[in-house]
């Protein structure tokens, strides 16, 4: 491997290309020497329309900076559509490494008045998106004996967010979805590991800063381009994460985080079984100190991004 070249001859597929971390992501596997196929169907935030040119236009970029880029306009949502963005890179470069699952959609609504549309949209998009992908890729990683699937999930599902119902829970179950696919495939050096990016988007920026911390947070925002989340991306697709799987990191800016994974706080025993009532009068006080407030977010990560 070039020392300057991470990931020099992989083949990688990255969805929702065309803009943002995506499009971060696609620019910086090509210079570390990545074939990138940029996948992105060119919708709005809530998943409407269709425009082929932002993925053509990384693609460009790509190429001319002296990379190799294909451009995939299929959608993730559909499993026989996802075979065919799997089948680009194939196509095009002759097998596939890496799987990047970047592609999303936001419909955010407070959760009373979220409609089964607004549910299952998303949930399409990210979770059944990223199974889709990683399915279709998983034939040719177990064949080749190799492979990596890097998840792009979110705090608004480690943590919580307000109106985020449908895409934080996408986002928590794309979590499960990595560790589960790593223990499955780590007998084929498959390997799986998630990502909880920060950056100011076309996804972030369409959030509402309703109060003067909010709009303070906006302008600190602005300052944490896509950019920084991609060498972390390009690492985990590398040879040099060989023994990285099943993990879960957060970035914001400058910083890299090891997000803990749900694990026992404490536990309590009865030797003559539960009721209700012991339930109310012994479970309560003794655990009630180890429970977790509505933390959202801005709560955890209470500093500017450094």
């Amino acid at each position: 491997m070039n020392a300057g070249k991470m990931v020099e001859g992989k083949v990688v597929v990255v969805t929702g290309a065309g803009r943002g971390i995506g499009a971060a992501i696609a620019r910086l596997m090509a210079q570390h020497g990545a074939k990138v196929v940029v996948n992105d169907i060119g919708v709005s935030l809530a998943g409407e329309g269709g425009d082929q040119t932002p993925a053509q236009d990384v693609v460009n970029e790509i190429r001319k900076a002296g990379g190799q880029a294909a451009a995939s306009y299929d959608s993730v949502a559909e499993f026989s559509s996802a075979a065919k963005i799997v089948q680009c890179a194939v196509d095009n470069f002759g097998r596939i490494d890496c799987v990047v699952n970047n592609a999303g959609i936001l419909r955010d609504v407070i959760f009373h008045k979220m409609t089964e549309a607004d549910w299952d949209a998303v949930i399409n998009v990210l979770l059944k998106g990223a199974f889709n992908m990683c399915r279709n890729a998983a034939d040719h990683f177990r064949k080749q004996e190799s492979g990596s699937f890097v998840h792009m999930t979110s705090t608004s599902g480690l943590i919580g967010a307000m109106g985020q119902t449908n895409y934080g829970a996408a986002k928590l179950g794309m979590v499960a979805l990595s560790k589960n696919i790593a223990i499955d495939m780590q007998r084929f050096n498959v390997r799986s590991n998630c990502i909880a990016p920060v950056a100011w988007t076309r996804m972030t920026a369409s959030i509402p800063a309703k109060d003067p911390a909010a709009q303070k947070r906006v302008e600190q925002r602005k300052q944490v381009t896509a950019e920084h989340n991609a060498p972390l991306a390009v690492f985990l697709a590398s040879d040099a994460a060989k023994d990285v799987t099943g993990q879960v990191f957060s970035t914001r800016k400058n910083e890299i985080f090891l997000m803990s994974q749900p694990r026992p706080v404490r536990g309590i025993h009865r030797s003559d079984g539960w009721t209700p009532q012991a339930c109310a009068e012994h479970l309560l006080p003794a655990l009630r100190s180890g429970f977790y407030p509505l933390d959202r977010t801005a709560d955890v990560f209470s500093w500017d991004s450094i």
